[in-house]
């Protein structure tokens, strides 16, 4: 009898047939089903695959436990139809702010354990994604912005073919049948609310279509998303279908409530009503004992609510903070005060992490992800107000790139500016390269490593984004290292953006000394190629290890570019590579990028590349022109000088230079 008890309670939760051709299967539900789980997915309780459990950069995954034959025969050429269906729910301690997916995906095999978390959703890694040996489909749901993978959004729907790159996406959400007129509706994949996803394969017509709905709605006529591929060239005849998710810094959880599949036909259909409810986001147990003080509670509240008022208003006014209209349309996530000054222990000095002109960088942790970050409390006579802070917001706060140091949100609290950031464990790079602690030497291929993702980055700020973005304060501090020593671009406070196509008007030289183009003198505009001339001279400081403006002991100062040209000239370049390297470098790798750092900070403008061809550059595409040994660089200089060059510009005097200081200066007009 109890045995027949455990098949009974285990064919209310799952349903499968595999006596005919045409194999089906349906969870209603996951207790007592026998599904094969890996990394840090688990059956709930309450009977919901977890496939993740908030653990940062982690992935999970989940399979049917049998392979299936996605052709009538081995020798068949094309794949069946099929058609799938589920319920999943994300779960993240952040209302809109999540990472970083799942996707259901059918895979010649079940071994994913090379597979890398975080974007790659537990799927893929660099080396094999977009490889035609992976024979893996699979359809993403992405809560994460990822433009190495050219990601339309944070929250977007994904057809994907052997790796992350989709081959048709869209931007989550369902389209709604109002009398005959079929109107799009946004969905947030991470709302904490269950939703329905149909996937359909049409052998015949190979067609693949991704539809999305809330819960408890009827399947849309229109698909969110559709595709031609012949799934024939991708799939294998014996596969596994199943779940991958992967997580990021956010503490996030994501789950299946329920899952059915066809094979040349519909999925079964699915009583949605009774599947497993998800988990609140924030739930907290309230003891029974309740009911039984509650009388006495009562009476203690009247008795002490006017002294909990006066303390309510004291810590409103504690926590107080300031918003605006603009903060509506452009603000990426904002957090509360209360959370930053709890995660900074009340911004504590153990707790400093910096300082400078914009205020100070503190460490924290935040309580409820236990995520760590740098918060930029900028001061109020801070040089950096309230101006480049919006500027800041403004800008890196949609930018998504590998290469810069990622903006995850601010807040405002009266005169009080604050901007959290993704935490750099191994600091700014001037750190490793003058600083006066001890440091460990950076390797050859760890500068330049630094240096292309850099580059990258930059090729992405001038091209590849939706405006141009000129920085206009490249320098060694404002690049920071991550926990694998990758270079992340920071610091955009003095940022400018503006339309593709249109002609930057700026009269403000704002910069730092050693690192400002020398036409910013005469025109005061700065752009994509003043930015270059700045990625020169730091891509030379970095194969030095000398800042860009350095003084002999008859106090003489000596360019960091004047000194590199003229050891091109003699025939001695490499004697002006780091002595801390020891020989130990690519000669060809350093040589190349001391030649192109002094091509990107060419007097003159027209002759600097872009940064789309410093990067065919560094990575072998296209060999840079050769620089000829003259001394045209130097007359160069001095006909600008003598043509109203600044001199205040020029001189790059010692109590600025050395210390890499950044100034702001209004050109003068009839120049």
């Amino acid at each position: 009898m109890f045995f027949l008890l455990k098949l009974v309670l285990l064919g209310l939760n799952f349903a499968t047939s595999f006596a005919s051709d045409n194999p089906k299967f349906a969870y209603t539900g996951f207790s007592n089903t026998n599904l094969e789980l890996d990394g840090t997915a688990s059956i709930t309780g309450d009977g919901l695959l977890e496939l993740t459990n908030g653990m940062a950069m982690s992935k999970g995954h989940a399979f049917f436990p049998d392979p299936l034959h996605f052709r009538k025969s081995p020798n068949s050429s094309s794949v069946q139809s099929f058609s799938a269906f589920f319920v999943f729910g994300i779960i993240s301690v952040y209302n809109n702010l999540s990472s970083h997916g799942l996707a259901m995906f059918i895979s010649p095999g079940k071994n994913f354990s090379a597979a890398t978390p975080v974007g790659y959703l537990g799927l893929f890694n660099a080396q094999n994604d977009g490889n035609g040996t992976n024979h893996v489909f699979a359809l993403e749901l992405d809560t994460y912005l990822n433009s190495e993978f050219q990601d339309i959004n944070n929250n977007h729907i994904g057809i994907n073919i052997n790796g992350l790159h989709s081959v048709q996406s869209h931007v989550a959400g369902f389209y709604h049948d109002k009398n005959g007129t079929f109107e799009f509706e946004d969905l947030t994949l991470c709302s904490q609310e269950a939703m329905q996803v149909w996937v359909d394969y049409d052998s015949e017509n190979t067609k693949i279509s991704f539809t999305l709905a809330p819960l408890n709605m009827a399947k849309p006529k229109t698909p969110t998303v559709s595709t031609s591929y012949n799934l024939s060239t991708v799939l294998t005849d014996v596969a596994y279908i199943g779940f991958s998710s992967s997580t990021g810094k956010i503490n996030t959880r994501h789950y299946v409530l329920g899952w059915s599949f066809g094979m040349n036909g519909p999925a079964p259909a699915i009583n949605t009503s009774i599947l497993p409810k998800l988990p609140l986001a924030h739930s907290k147990s309230h003891p029974p004992v309740l009911e039984i003080v509650l009388p006495v509670a009562t009476a203690v509240l009247l008795v002490t609510a006017g002294a909990i008022i006066f303390l309510s208003v004291g810590r409103h006014i504690r926590y107080a903070e300031l918003r605006e209209d603009w903060e509506v349309e452009f603000g990426p996530h904002r957090f509360s005060y209360k959370d930053l000054f709890c995660a900074t222990e009340g911004f504590r000095d153990k707790n400093l992490l910096g300082t400078g002109g914009f205020g100070r960088v503190y460490k924290g942790v935040l309580p409820r992800s236990n995520l760590k970050v740098a918060v930029k409390k900028v001061s109020h006579d801070s040089k950096q107000g309230m101006k480049e802070f919006i500027a800041e917001v403004v800008s890196i706060g949609r930018l998504q790139h590998r290469n810069l140091v990622k903006l995850l949100g601010y807040c405002r609290r009266k005169g009080e500016l604050l901007l959290v950031y993704d935490y750099m464990p191994n600091r700014s790079l001037d750190k490793y390269l003058y600083g006066d602690q001890v440091m460990a030497t950076l390797d050859w291929s760890q500068r330049f490593r630094i240096i292309k993702g850099i580059a990258c980055s930059l090729l992405y700020l001038h091209e590849e984004w939706e405006k141009v973005v000129i920085h206009r304060d490249i320098k060694a501090s404002n690049v920071l290292l991550d926990d694998e020593m990758n270079g992340r671009l920071g610091d955009f406070g003095l940022a400018r953006l503006y339309d593709h196509g249109v002609d930057p008007q700026t009269t403000h030289v704002v910069g730092t000394i050693g690192y400002l183009a020398p036409e910013l003198a005469s025109t005061g505009k700065a752009t994509p190629l003043t930015d270059v001339f700045a990625f020169g001279v730091f891509i030379l400081e970095v194969t030095c290890g000398r800042r860009p403006v350095k003084h002999n002991a008859q106090h003489n100062q000596i360019m960091l570019f004047d000194w590199v040209f003229q050891h091109l000239q003699n025939g001695s370049l490499t004697d002006t590579i780091d002595n801390r390297l020891k020989g130990d470098y690519s000669v060809d790798e350093a040589c190349l990028v001391l030649k192109l750092g002094l091509l990107c900070s060419h007097p003159f403008a027209n002759a600097r590349p872009s940064m789309r061809q410093v990067m065919q550059y560094l990575h072998g595409d296209v060999s840079p022109p050769e620089l000829a040994p003259t001394h045209q660089s130097f007359e160069a200089l001095a006909l600008m000088q003598e043509d109203g060059f600044d001199p205040y510009i020029m001189s790059y005097p010692s109590s600025t230079a050395s210390n890499g200081t950044t100034v702001s200066a209004t050109m003068s007009q009839g120049r």
